[in-house]
């Protein structure tokens, strides 16, 4: 304020007037007076009250179980709508028809082509019992073979025997001969001598020399004979080689068509493999154009109508709400209070639509409120930045409504510690998360 004028004001007091003095005298300020103050104690003795912590949420009315959720009808193949067999609303039983598709492929547009696939599976069949056949067959013809082989080889066996025998008889008749050729040589020689001496007369000489070139022609034909008998003796074994090799011939042969035809019967039973495959999937997609119900429940919507439409593998076509389902609430968390809950922890419900009073920190003065159990809680973030916790009817409280619709919104609260109101409200000014609440437990040991 500037100082400008010399004419300073003094202030007066207001109590020197009349009516300032009465105001004070007036009766309906020391009510209020009164009122103030009695607020102002029970407003302090109200901070020692109990309140119990509680963590909210908010949240839908969806089913316990994830195949009781509404769920959509896919095609497992691509085709063209020819019929529907059901509107929207019409309750539907597990098995139903919801509607008929016909083929778009031109693979599978053959209308006999399951039969005709069956056909060619049949003589598939009838030519793997073919190759069966052969195969037994070359089996036995390679055992035969075998025997065979077996008395060939011991019939050169026995004519080995038999060509040693007979070399050992001629060697034996040759050493025999030998010794008359010997005596005869010995006798031609003594009957020479005698005869020079005059003691033998020239006829028998001439009958020694005789008998000693019959001997000395004997002993050539024993010679060629044993000579023979040892020719026989090396044909057998030459025979036994023959026939061991001939009849190897004849059994690799054999294994070779055999193996041929083993090959050709485990190509076959490989094709008619591939054709029983291809069978079970004509006939399975055959019945794919009718498009049934999984389960019972209430078509909610259409999502393919036009008549000649065509659609894609895995295209929804319609939306199923199952008719027998478990109902539970899933509620959203902050972060923060994520740790503080746990399965089974005790829930308070309400749903939308009913008639509620509820005193978050005061749970026995609630109104409309229900019992729930937390079953499920997801351990990653959802899209709104809180987590998802699913609660379940609490069977020990009276049970949910069942006039609940799947979807109607639903709030939730999570009771925890029981602290004062002036520490909740410091609490909260503080920006502290609420008490973790623990049910204390007794443990007690054995003494020896």
């Amino acid at each position: 304020m500037l100082n400008i004028s010399d004419n300073k004001t003094k202030l007066q007091s207001l109590d020197q007037y009349e009516t300032v003095k009465n105001l004070g005298n007036r009766p309906h300020y020391k009510i209020l007076n009164r009122i103030i103050a009695g607020v102002s104690i029970i407003g302090l003795i109200a901070l020692f009250l109990p309140w119990t912590q509680n963590i909210s949420g908010t949240g839908a009315v969806t089913t316990l179980k994830p195949n009781q959720r509404p769920q959509s009808i896919q095609s497992v193949i691509s085709g063209r709508i020819e019929k529907w067999y059901v509107q929207e609303g019409d309750f539907v039983n597990k098995g139903d028809t919801i509607l008929f598709i016909s083929e778009i492929k031109e693979d599978y547009m053959d209308p006999n082509l399951v039969e005709n696939t069956k056909n060619q599976m049949n003589a598939k069949k009838q030519s793997l019992q073919s190759y069966g056949s052969k195969v037994n067959t070359l089996s036995g013809q390679i055992q035969a073979i075998e025997t065979e082989k077996t008395l060939k080889l011991e019939q050169a066996q026995n004519k080995i025997k038999q060509s040693l025998l007979k070399i050992k008889r001629d060697s034996m008749d040759l050493v025999a001969v030998k010794t008359q050729l010997k005596i005869a040589n010995t006798q031609y020689n003594r009957s020479l001598q005698l005869n020079k001496e005059g003691l033998k007369p020239v006829s028998d000489t001439e009958d020694k020399r005789l008998k000693l070139q019959e001997v000395e022609a004997k002993i050539i034909t024993q010679e060629n004979k044993y000579l023979t008998s040892k020719n026989e003796f090396i044909n057998a074994k030459v025979e036994i080689s023959r026939i061991t090799a001939e009849y190897s011939e004849k059994v690799s042969k054999a294994n070779s068509d055999k193996f041929t035809a083993l090959s050709n019967q485990y190509d076959t039973d490989a094709q008619v493999n591939k054709l029983e495959n291809q069978y079970a999937n004509y006939s399975i997609r055959n019945g794919m154009y009718y498009i049934k119900a999984a389960q019972s429940g209430y078509i909610n919507r259409a999502l393919q109508s036009g008549i000649g439409e065509t659609i894609k593998e895995g295209t929804p076509i319609a939306t199923i709400m199952p008719s027998n389902y478990d109902i539970a609430v899933e509620t959203f968390v902050n972060p923060i209070d994520l740790p503080l809950i746990s399965k089974g922890e005790k829930v308070r419900v309400w749903f939308d639509g009913w008639p509620t009073i509820v005193f978050s920190g005061w749970p026995d003065m609630s109104y409309g409120t229900f019992g729930g159990k937390i079953v499920a809680i997801e351990n990653f973030i959802s899209e709104n930045g809180k987590y998802r916790v699913l609660i379940a009817p609490d069977s020990s409280e009276a049970k949910w409504p069942k006039q609940l619709s799947i979807g109607s919104g639903a709030q939730t609260i999570a009771l925890l510690d029981n602290v004062p109101i002036w520490f909740e409200i410091w609490r909260t000014l503080n920006g502290f998360p609420p008490n973790y609440y623990k049910t204390s437990t007794k443990t007690t040991k054995e003494k020896k």
